[in-house]
């Protein structure tokens, strides 16, 4: 057999050791695993040096604009940012785009608008609303779930105009009709009675300094909003997941319902385990301004506890961009009025290296399983996605471990020119991305595909994480 690539001196994660090998890739997938390529036929070959191969990385909660906000963010922008971030794989939110995602008609209306731009691949969430429960859409979850939505996406707390919330009641029916597709449902998890509250509250006092929208959005809500969220999925069988969950209680939470047998799971952010709201909040005001806010210190630690215990079951990034002249610090503007939402896909990978593996947080199976294999898993895409065997995709993300270097808001391939992370020193960095065994982003370089080159991949199958918390 001549293959088609080969990536010549990969060291590839073999439980928490490293092992050195060559890949064979043959039409896009994984073909084997060789020490010795005497006597291998191959037409092109891709030398990743002797960095760490990780199964190509995925961030399962992106918001990509696209179409309809594209002042903000577009698929080709999104994308390009994320392959330079390591991720070979991306899944975008219902909410975010004209018209939202609430039926296969709006969905294939987005796969057409996007479908030219993508260089790496991508799946999608389906959307329900509160309106859509009021006016008993049933059929519109199903025919999503057919098509190959990985999950469904509720808000608690307002969104967009086109993507209304759900009251209590309309979240209970929305789990029921949900978890009759077997896929997970994710809640945006904030009371939305306590952090209008607080807001207004807050508004009337005069209060403008940056951690007074932390200190709205109350981490009582997320709290509320999660027990609840629980309750629910205990009497309807839904699997709940709680998105970009922010607080330590939140992980405690998750985890006292895996040993109840219950299916829940989360997924937490890099700015939830690097940033206290206090400093941050002072520092950038509006534009380290995100729902749910920025927590503690000691939220940032019990964040990292969890995703070493397992109630923290892997990683994303909620990007959500805006433009900085109309929606951040546009005139008038104040900590209440800007939008909420900061960039992430270009330093998820970076921060979980750097500040999990590097620094003896996280295990390099538990790097893999955060950053590949869990929301592969979840989402029903593994194993073409998130697995290192023969016959799945050749993804790959390659990562110097050495690396040593600083996050910088201006060098981005996002049209999001801030970040709170900014000036952050971090040791390990991504520095060539490999979808389907094509070289997609190198450091040196750039990015060195088409637009258009990324695929939409349906949901394959319908699988479950392990429930285990490890003491």
């Amino acid at each position: 057999m001549k293959y088609d690539v080969v990536l010549k001196n990969a060291k590839i994660p073999y439980g928490d050791e490293m092992v050195d090998t060559h890949i064979l890739v043959k039409d896009e997938k994984i073909a084997g695993f060789v020490t010795n390529l005497e006597g291998i036929q191959y037409e092109n070959e891709i030398d990743v040096e002797g960095n760490l191969t990780l199964p190509g990385c995925f961030d399962s909660h992106t918001h990509f604009m696209d179409p309809g906000f594209t002042h903000r963010e577009n698929f080709l922008t999104g994308t390009s940012s994320a392959a330079a971030g390591g991720l070979t794989m991306i899944m975008d939110m219902p909410c975010c785009s004209k018209p939202s995602v609430r039926g296969v008609e709006e969905l294939e209306s987005k796969l057409a608008a996007i479908k030219d731009k993508a260089v790496i691949d991508y799946a999608m969430w389906g959307g329900v609303t509160g309106e859509d429960i009021r006016a008993g859409k049933k059929h519109i979850i199903k025919e999503q779930a057919d098509y190959g939505v990985c999950a469904f996406k509720v808000y608690m707390t307002p969104s967009v105009p086109t993507y209304e919330r759900v009251n209590d009641p309309e979240m209970l029916e929305a789990f029921r009709w949900v978890a009759e597709t077997g896929v997970p449902v994710g809640i945006h998890a904030e009371n939305f009675a306590m952090c209008d509250y607080f807001v207004k509250k807050f508004q009337k006092e005069g209060r403008l300094d940056g951690p007074a929208w932390a200190e709205a959005r109350l981490v009582e809500a997320e709290q509320a909003a999660i027990e609840l969220g629980i309750n629910f999925s205990q009497a309807t069988g839904a699997r709940l997941h709680i998105v970009h969950m922010s607080s330590g209680i939140g992980a405690k939470l998750v985890g006292e319902a895996k040993k109840k047998g219950l299916n829940v799971t989360s997924e937490t952010c890099p700015h939830y385990l690097m940033l206290n709201y206090q400093d941050a909040m002072t520092e950038h005001m509006q534009f380290a301004k995100i729902a749910p806010p920025l927590r503690t210190t000691k939220d940032n630690e019990e964040l990292w506890e969890g995703l070493q215990n397992g109630s923290v079951d892997f990683m994303a990034t909620d990007h959500a961009p805006y433009e900085i002249e109309t929606e951040k610090e546009g005139e008038g503007m104040n900590i209440w009025t800007a939008f909420p939402g900061i960039p992430g896909v270009e330093t998820l990978v970076p921060i979980m290296v750097s500040e999990g593996y590097n620094k003896g947080r996280l295990s390099l199976s538990r790097l893999v399983e955060v950053l590949s294999t869990a929301p592969a898993k979840q989402y029903g895409l593994y194993p073409k996605k998130g697995a290192m065997m023969i016959g799945s995709d050749a993804d790959f993300t390659i990562i110097d471990l050495e690396k040593e270097w600083t996050i910088d808001q201006k060098k981005t391939y996002s049209m999001a020119k801030y970040n709170p992370l900014h000036g952050i020193k971090l040791k390990g960095k991504p520095v060539k991305t490999i979808v389907r065994g094509t070289l997609v982003y190198d450091e040196n370089v750039g990015i060195v595909v088409k637009e258009g080159f990324g695929q939409f991949v349906r949901r394959q199958r319908i699988d479950k994480l392990d429930k285990t918390i490890k003491y």
